[in-house]
């Protein structure tokens, strides 16, 4: 980032604006730029010939590439981060995109995963692009839990948060299950639920089953000790990452980009690395932008990622949303997009933690 800086200090006005036309007109139409173009645009009044010099002097510095030859300039991965860096200018945030985000906020929802599904479709609304939206590790005080049959080989835990948020999760039970076993399993969890969160309940089950271990049939003590597990280890991870908008992202996608986006699709799904997505955000506060290859979570599909993380009411961050796309985002838009979305979302965590 400061070589770029310092190659920006040193360019001097024409270069610079030459660079900023020619970025801007790209991020515009999707298009190279030409130097008859910049010829109408530029305040300088200059010839197409002197234009043209001055970007095969940045095509020189790996500033700007010819996709075809004798077409327009179109922007380098480097030259986009130094633009980002040194010349965007984020606009205000529209009062249309505001309105439709804040509209969220009133869309009644059972949990927090159900109101986050809103903000992340209104986020792909108002971008057009993809919105992804990382839910947090749930760490709110438990109701209950019930366990429910599927089959004999399957079983569902069905976790409700004191604050209205449920999650199931399936697993495998232990062989011979009765309906009496889970009846039973889900009594004792049950009455020792209130007031603690997951963490906190598995550490009092492990003593308290095997302070009671005479007391609770051999099926159902199993049983529990399967549901530890299902909490227990990586499974503790309830990180769920949303993705709304695909579909924007192909209507937008010239043919050649279509492997891209087939990529990042396979990237999306797979969801391999779904904690990286939050890692990116935990160098601080606000807004950040990986542009192509900068960006490891996609870096096979050579997406820009514009991403802010949400906090709860201790200041902690909990999750993350963003807005991933073609390098050639309207960043000086999105960027403040995403920045009011991630302050929306931690408001809207925040008041459902505190009723």
């Amino acid at each position: 980032m400061t070589q770029t800086n310092d190659l920006l200090a040193q360019m001097n006005a024409r270069s610079r604006e030459v660079f900023r036309r020619v970025v801007e007109g790209y991020l515009d139409t999707g298009e190279p730029v030409g130097s008859r173009t910049l010829t109408r645009t530029l305040t300088e009044k200059v010839s197409a010939a002197t234009i043209r010099n001055v970007m095969q002097d940045l095509e020189y510095l790996g500033l700007l590439n010819s996709p075809h030859v004798s077409a327009g300039r179109i922007p380098t991965q480097t030259g986009l981060r130094m633009f980002v860096d040194g010349l965007l200018e984020v606009r205000e945030l529209d009062n249309l995109d505001r309105e439709a985000l804040d509209a969220t906020a009133g869309r009644s929802s059972d949990d927090v995963g159900g109101l986050l599904d809103h903000v992340g479709s209104a986020l792909s609304g108002v971008t057009r692009g993809a919105s992804l939206v990382l839910t947090p590790k749930h760490e709110a005080p438990l109701k209950h839990i019930e366990f429910v049959s599927l089959s004999q080989e399957r079983a569902l835990v069905v976790i409700v948060f004191a604050d209205g948020h449920v999650e199931n999760r399936v697993f495998t039970p232990p062989p011979g299950l009765t309906p009496s076993a889970m009846r039973e399993a889900a009594n004792f969890i049950n009455s020792l639920v209130e007031g603690r969160t997951l963490s906190g309940l598995r550490k009092v089950m492990e003593a308290e089953i095997t302070r009671r271990r005479t007391e609770i049939d051999t099926l159902a003590s199993d049983l529990i000790d399967a549901g530890i597990a299902v909490w227990d280890g990586q499974d503790t991870r309830t990180e769920r990452l949303i993705v709304r908008g695909r579909a924007n992202l192909i209507d937008e996608a010239a043919e050649e980009e279509l492997d891209r986006i087939r990529s990042l699709f396979d990237d999306l799904e797979r969801k391999r690395d779904i904690a990286e997505f939050l890692e990116l955000t935990e160098d601080g506060e606000g807004v950040r932008i990986f542009i192509g290859s900068e960006n490891k979570l996609f870096s096979l599909s050579g997406s820009s990622l514009v991403v802010s993380p949400y906090m709860n009411a201790d200041r902690k961050i909990i999750g993350a949303v963003g807005v991933i796309g073609p390098t050639r985002l309207n960043y000086g838009r999105i960027v403040p997009i995403v920045d009011y979305t991630a302050q929306l979302v931690g408001k809207l965590i925040t008041d459902r933690s505190q009723r």
